[in-house]
């Protein structure tokens, strides 16, 4: 087993979730048994609570972890689910040590950073692993961050341990100066010097920057850094993400890394094939679509990352560069929501909490169905396309959520019980909002001749699932009477998963997050489908 640990320094967003996923790309193309997981520094126990616009969308697993967007990089690179067990916080690792303490486990010993926190960040580190060759470990933030100190120093001690095989790679940022006309390699020095001061030395330094760097620069980094020349890498921006393995692999970021694990990169050969194919679908694309998305984060594009790339990955499949208008329904009056809507090939809705914007999502809604333009509603926006479909076709008179109002007519009601591995969860409004929803893989039961049916060719799938209400099932027979159905449930028949229209071209709103499933190489078929109406359209 080798150990790979990923730190970042100069500035943060240097794009190490990108660069780790590439990575692992690179070895598992040569063959490689790998693993990637995520240490982050902040405070809270997931991300599962913290705002959108402070941390990006919240990723959800399989097996029901809320973890850092970086997690969705791993996955659609690797095409390799990732576990609970590959995302912990600062947060988490000391809540377990204050639990342990509770309970005794450290017999009556003061606790201190040095040795109980950096144990518990290195059992992390050594936890669950299995056959892997390698195992990859993004820290998240920057060196020199106080938050940072105890992975550093969990770190430094693994990598002292002579029976450990280790690498560091340090990715910092090279600014340009235009009036000087030079890059600077000083702040990368500095972020290394912070390094050295933790007790750790970068084996490799991946070097962001917007301009190509230079044969003197990489010789001063190596210099000042005291690292091999070859084990500077550039990382230059590319035009599209899914670029950027092959990129790395042109500049030799793999085999550096191969021989300082010990190992002759001859004897492992790399087949990229499969990347270099979808690049070249990438440039061959003949049309041109524009989806609109109606949503209250839409000022950082972060907070709906698997939803960007699902919707590139439907668009690379059917041959048409995506172009995706950010609306927010929060900002926008009717007047101008229908301005920015007029001219789109679709409109999708996409999942999130809260009273606030709605209307705006409820009027492009009605919009998409009044139009006959392509819908599609994930997790919130199926519920809210149940509310305005309630509203104007059913003509219910206060039909709404019972998350946005108190009615008698709650459409859509929170969810107190589910199944969950034949185990029944409760949840009540009292209950904490950090890990207190349906989360992670659920069945679904499709119906067939359905459109939904026609979508996946499967009676059952299993998606992922992250929200606290459902469709009130009291009210589904009144929707079938308008043409509006529920053509996907949950296994025992009591949780709606699917809705759909049959007057409309394309009209779906589903419960779960289909783009968290969506792969550069896989591309989940419901991004697929609504695209293709998209183009049709």
């Amino acid at each position: 087993m080798h150990f790979v640990f990923i730190t970042g320094g100069v500035a943060s967003s240097l794009g190490k979730g990108i660069a780790s996923a590439s990575l692992a790309t690179l070895l598992k193309s040569r063959k490689f048994k790998v693993r990637i997981r995520k240490l982050d520094p902040y405070l809270n126990v997931d991300p599962g609570t913290m705002s959108p616009y402070q941390h990006g969308e919240v990723y959800v697993t399989d097996d029901g972890a809320e973890t850092d967007l970086d997690l969705g990089h791993y996955e659609r690179f690797t095409n390799q689910s990732a576990k609970q067990s590959d995302s912990v916080s600062s947060g988490k690792i000391y809540s377990n040590v204050l639990l342990k303490e509770r309970k005794g486990d450290y017999l009556g010993s003061t606790i201190q950073v040095i040795p109980h926190v950096t144990n518990e960040i290195k059992s992390f580190i050594n936890s669950d692993l299995k056959n892997e060759d390698i195992a990859i470990y993004e820290i998240g933030g920057t060196v020199g961050d106080i938050e940072s100190l105890p992975f550093l120093e969990a770190i430094r001690q693994i990598r002292n341990d002579k029976n450990i095989s280790s690498a560091l790679i340090h990715m910092t940022y090279i600014p340009y100066l235009s009036s000087a006309g030079e890059l600077k390699t000083k702040p990368t020095q500095h972020s290394v010097k912070e390094l050295l001061n933790a007790g750790i030395q970068p084996d490799i330094i991946m070097c962001r920057s917007e301009q190509p760097i230079d044969n003197d620069s990489i010789s001063k980094i190596s210099l000042f850094c005291n690292v091999k020349k070859e084990s500077v890498i550039p990382a230059l921006n590319a035009k599209s993400i899914y670029e950027v393995p092959s990129l790395y692999s042109k500049y030799g970021l793999d085999e550096a890394l191969l021989k300082q694990l010990g190992y002759n990169p001859k004897n492992h050969k790399l087949n990229l094939k499969p990347w270099i194919d979808l690049q070249k679908k990438i440039k061959k694309r003949k049309h041109k679509v524009k989806i609109a998305v109606v949503g209250k984060y839409t000022n950082l594009k972060d907070s709906y990352k698997s939803l960007n790339e699902a919707l590139v990955h439907g668009g690379i499949e059917n041959s048409a560069d995506v172009d995706i208008q950010w609306i927010n329904s929060e900002k926008e009056n009717n007047t101008s929501l229908m301005k920015k809507l007029k001219g789109c090939d679709g409109i999708l809705i996409p999942g999130g909490f809260g009273i606030r914007g709605i209307n705006g999502k409820i009027n492009a809604i009605k919009y998409a169905r009044e139009n006959n333009i392509p819908f599609f509603g994930i997790c919130l926006g199926m519920q809210l396309a149940v509310i305005e479909i309630a509203q104007n076709v059913l003509k219910i008179k206060n039909a709404h959520s019972s998350e946005f109002k108190k009615t008698t007519k709650s459409v859509v009601g929170l969810m107190t019980e589910w199944v969950n591995k034949n185990k029944i969860e409760k949840r009540d409004k009292n209950s904490d909002k950090g890990g207190t929803m349906r989360l992670g893989a659920y069945k679904a039961v499709l119906k067939k001749n359905s459109k939904i049916f026609s979508i996946y060719k499967n009676k059952v799938i299993s998606e992922r699932h992250r929200h606290r209400y459902e469709v009130n099932q009291k009210f589904l027979s009144k929707f079938e009477n308008k043409g509006y159905y529920f053509s996907g449930m949950s296994p025992d028949g009591l949780l709606p998963e699917v809705l759909e229209s049959k007057k409309h071209k394309w009209f779906i709103g589903v419960q779960f997050h289909p783009e968290l499933k969506s792969r550069p190489l896989d591309p989940h078929p419901l991004f697929v489908s609504f695209i293709k109406a998209a183009i049709n359209d």
